[in-house]
């Protein structure tokens, strides 16, 4: 088996609805974005994914949010712009324009220190 992951970034604002403390209010992170994929076999020329074509899919799926106000952006405008959220977001938008490989995980790193991570079970 093999996995394939790419790193991408957006800046975004959001706040947390009904959290108690300063997330609560307006505030903006460079969220980093990794997207893990696996392959069982490499094709006729040794790859498990080409790099490119994942971050292009990826970039394409982080569009939207890129210098958004996340709370104004479907589906944070019904749902917390957490982490979690972004990262579940994030898989559910990016598995379907992947074949061929399984998308494992989406990480979303909102400080250095700090992330949250989706896979399925």
């Amino acid at each position: 088996m093999y996995q394939i992951t790419v790193e991408q970034h957006f800046d975004a604002a959001h706040a947390l609805r009904g959290y108690q403390g300063q997330c609560e209010n307006l505030h903006g992170h460079r969220f980093k974005v990794l997207a893990r994929i696996q392959a069982d076999e490499l094709n006729e020329i040794g790859l498990a994914y080409d790099f490119r074509a994942l971050k292009a899919r990826l970039g394409h799926v982080l569009e939207k949010f890129d210098h958004a106000y996340l709370n104004e952006v479907a589906p944070f405008d019904r749902i917390n712009p957490s982490s979690e959220n972004i990262a579940r977001t994030i898989y559910d938008e990016l598995a379907p324009c992947i074949e061929g490989v399984k998308l494992v995980s989406i990480e979303v790193w909102e400080s250095p220190e700090s992330a949250a991570e989706y896979r399925p079970s």
